[in-house]
């Protein structure tokens, strides 16, 4: 079972644009919080607090205790909204988690042992993670924060599948189920293959001329063959 964190919250009264400037002004994030058989609830957040823990990769997909006016609920992050240039965090939305029913979030896929697989070991290898997370679904007891994917035995020319990711107990990914042609590609090793560079042909001087000289000797002959035309013409 993956790690609950714990995170800090109060209920706000006030809402609409202007108190929610003034919650950004004094330190504090406006969230939502809503699913569940419970109506949404307006509540605010530490800055500080939830901006360091948006900085690791379990605040986006585990399952987060919300601890609101001292009652922990369980939820998950749907939503936030961050300053297009400052470090600032505008507004977050939580979802209330029901232990009994599935649920379906992105979570980070890890790659390991790729330094040390057949393709890693190889010159001239590139290898590319054309994945890097993927939604899954399963009940909240089964949530896994990440998804590992073993690339041991990566060889060159090899691609791994959606299908070929082995999940943990209780976990699928849905996006299988829509056929064959939903099974993407995660990893592949291809050849790195590098161009080159043909150098352009330079013309010769020497040989411009020589060109230019035969195209002025075979001009002249025509030229000569029209002098004695002319010259019949101013006898008659």
């Amino acid at each position: 079972m993956a790690t609950i964190h714990e995170i800090p919250a109060e209920s706000r009264k006030d809402e609409g644009k202007g108190a929610s400037r003034r919650l950004r002004t004094a330190g504090k994030v406006p969230a939502i919080v809503y699913g569940s058989s419970e109506a949404p609830a307006s509540i605010q957040l530490e800055h500080n607090t939830v901006w360091l823990a948006s900085q690791n990769e379990w605040f986006y997909s585990s399952i987060l205790d919300l601890k609101l006016d001292g009652k922990a609920q369980k939820v998950l992050l749907r939503d936030m909204q961050r300053h297009p240039f400052r470090a600032q965090l505008l507004h977050l939305d939580f979802q209330r988690v029901d232990e009994n029913k599935a649920i379906r979030i992105r979570v980070p896929l890890h790659f390991l042992n790729q330094e040390t697989s057949p393709a890693g070991k190889m010159a001239g290898v590139l290898i590319s993670h054309a994945i890097i997370d993927i939604e899954i679904a399963c009940l909240p007891k089964d949530l896994p924060e990440s998804v590992s994917v073993d690339l041991s035995e990566l060889k060159l020319g090899d691609i791994v599948h959606l299908s070929d990711i082995k999940l943990p107990a209780g976990v699928e990914i849905p996006e299988l189920r829509l056929g064959k042609e939903h099974d993407a590609a995660v990893v592949t090793a291809q050849e790195l293959r590098q161009e080159v560079e043909v150098a352009p042909v330079v013309a010769d001087a020497g040989a411009t001329g020589a060109t230019g000289a035969t195209a002025a000797a075979a001009g002249a002959p025509a030229a000569a063959a029209g002098a004695p035309a002319a010259k019949k013409e101013e006898k008659k």
